[in-house]
Parts: structure tokens; C-alpha cells; sequence
């Protein structure tokens, strides 16, 4: 962190936070962050701690689970600052229900708030606290709106057999598609990792043929050093997501979990969207052999209510 020394007394953390991690590389922080620096600046205040917040969602991260905003909290109550600023006040957060009581935390702790955008946001009245819980409403309602846009286009995109985006699935590599789409960027395609997929064959074959369960195939996979995706320790959780995920058959599918509040809650089949045709391209595992594992796996799962 590079300090700026100046005359005044208010002593400026600033807070730079992107949702998504494609941002970060799109010089999305360096933008915040030259803006405060020339806030400052301009206002003859002095920077003393920057703050980062990179790939963390202000609508469906809960604030409880943002580190960072936590460690500004902490900093705060220290007395290491007077002044919060940020670019605009939805990188605070975009929770309607939540986001204005970060907002007068603060100010009850004798912090000023500020965006370059939208100057000092105060809580010294009803009518402030009613001005700002506006202000989130509609930010919220912006980030709803803009999830269900994305919603609606990787599911066309997973009915089409199309790649929806994001990390490739364990088994699986990223190629060049030769494809350009609207805003002149060339898109990817899914394609097969042979050393990755053999891995795959191994883990519904320790289910079809020897009934193996997630826990055991993870403790099998680290009892074998096999390397994971991230090359951490293999979890019941990846091996049970592996196990029902479409794509190894062939089929690209979207929806099969959902973020609420920072927490993601498997969905249940009846709402995956599956393309409605095959890629024999990407099968790895048989469809038959897929169904069997399936109907292995749900035969022991506990019937619920």
C-alpha cells in the first residue's frame, strides 16, 4: 500500500471491490483506485490504508462472510481511519436489507462515508435513513434484474449445447472456438483432458462397479496423490457434484446450484436446464453407464419428506 502524506487531519481508508474475477483483469480496481487517490487529492485529505475486495459479490455475499469488509470494521473500531471512501456506494454492497445498517454502522462509529461519485452519505435523521434504504432498493434491484438477464442467457445457452462460461470442469480443458461474439471477443469451447478424464472413468466405475460412496472415492483419490482441479485435497462434495454432473455424458447442463446470501444450495434435477442434444464430442462416460450411477446413488440417499 502507497501512503499519501498531506496537510489535512482526515486520515481516508478506501474500499476497491469488483464482483466477479474476469473485472479484475479488466482494469476495473486500478480505475477505483486512480479516482479515490485524486479524490483525496482534491479534498487535501490523507490515505493511510487501501482495502481490496476482488471476485466478491455485494448482492449475494452476506456481509458476515465478506473478510474484508469485516477487517474494515475491525480497523474502524480501532480508530485507524476517519474517513471510508469508495468509488460509489454500491461497493459498499447491494443488499437492500442489509447494506444501509453497514452504511450507519459506520457513521454511529464517528466514520464519515463517502463516493466519488455521490459525495458524504450521512444517517442523521428519519429522513436519511429513509433516502438510503431507496438507494439500495434500487441497486439491489438492478443486480436482480442483471442476474436474471445472465439467467436467461446461459439457459439458452445450455438448451443450445453452448458453453456458459467459467472454470472447465474437472476432465476438461478450454480451446479457442474460432468463434467471435458481439462485442469482438473470440469465445472458448469445452475439450477433453485425456489424462483428466481417465480419472473420471475411474470415479463412476468405483460407483457401477464397486459402489463406492463420495467419501470414500475422495479418500481413495488422496490415497492415490491424484491431484484435484485446484490441486488441494479431494471432498465428498467435488467427487458428488463430478458424479452428477450431465457433461460427462455429453450433455452441457445449467442451473444445478444456486448462490443465496453467499451459501450455494444444490437444486434438485426437475430444475437443471439440459441441452437438448448430445455432444458425443465431450462424453467421457457412457450414457448408460451415467444412469446407472445415478440410480445407484439415489437408491441410497434417504427418501425426504
Amino acid at each position: 500500500m502507497e501512503a499519501i502524506h498531506l496537510s489535512s487531519e482526515k486520515r481516508v481508508a478506501c474500499l476497491y471491490r469488483v464482483s466477479t474475477m474476469g473485472q479484475v483483469d479488466k482494469d476495473d480496481i486500478p480505475m477505483q483506485k486512480r479516482s479515490c487517490r485524486e479524490f483525496i487529492i482534491h479534498n487535501e485529505w490523507s490515505l493511510v490504508k487501501e482495502y481490496y475486495e476482488k471476485g466478491v459479490s455485494g448482492f449475494k455475499k452476506s456481509a458476515k462472510n465478506r473478510d474484508v469488509l469485516c477487517q474494515i470494521q475491525r480497523d474502524a473500531e480501532q480508530g485507524l481511519f476517519d474517513v471510508l471512501l469508495v468509488f460509489m456506494f454500491d461497493r459498499l454492497g447491494r443488499k437492500e436489507d442489509e447494506t444501509p445498517f453497514i452504511l450507519e454502522w459506520f457513521t454511529k462509529k464517528g466514520i464519515e462515508v463517502w463516493s466519488v461519485k455521490e459525495g458524504q452519505r450521512k444517517i442523521e435523521n428519519h429522513v436519511d435513513r429513509l433516502i438510503n434504504y431507496i438507494s439500495f432498493w434500487q441497486s439491489s434491484g438492478e443486480s436482480i434484474k442483471t442476474s436474471i438477464r445472465v439467467g436467461e442467457k446461459h439457459k439458452q445457452m445450455a438448451e443450445n449445447g453452448e458453453y456458459t462460461g467459467g472454470k472447465p470442469p474437472y476432465g476438461y480443458k478450454l480451446t479457442k472456438s474460432g468463434k467471435i461474439n458481439k462485442k469482438g471477443k473470440e469465445l472458448y469451447q469445452l475439450e477433453i483432458e485425456p489424462s483428466e478424464a481417465d480419472i473420471i472413468r475411474k470415479i463412476f466405475n468405483l460407483v457401477y462397479e464397486e459402489s463406492y460412496g463420495g467419501n470414500r472415492i475422495a479418500k481413495y483419490l488422496n490415497e492415490k496423490n491424484i491431484p484435484s482441479k485446484t490441486g488441494k485435497k479431494w471432498g465428498a462434495g467435488v467427487v458428488n457434484y463430478i458424479l452428477r454432473n450431465p457433461i460427462y455424458k455429453g450433455y452441457y447442463s445449467w442451473g444445478k446450484s444456486s448462490s443465496k446470501s453467499g451459501n450455494t444450495v444444490k437444486q434438485q434435477k426437475d430444475n437443471w436446464i439440459i441441452a437438448n442434444e448430445k455432444d458425443e464430442s465431450l462424453a467421457i462416460i457412457s450414457e448408460s453407464v451415467w444412469d446407472k450411477v445415478q440410480a445407484i446413488r439415489e437408491s441410497r440417499s434417504p427418501k425426504k419428506k
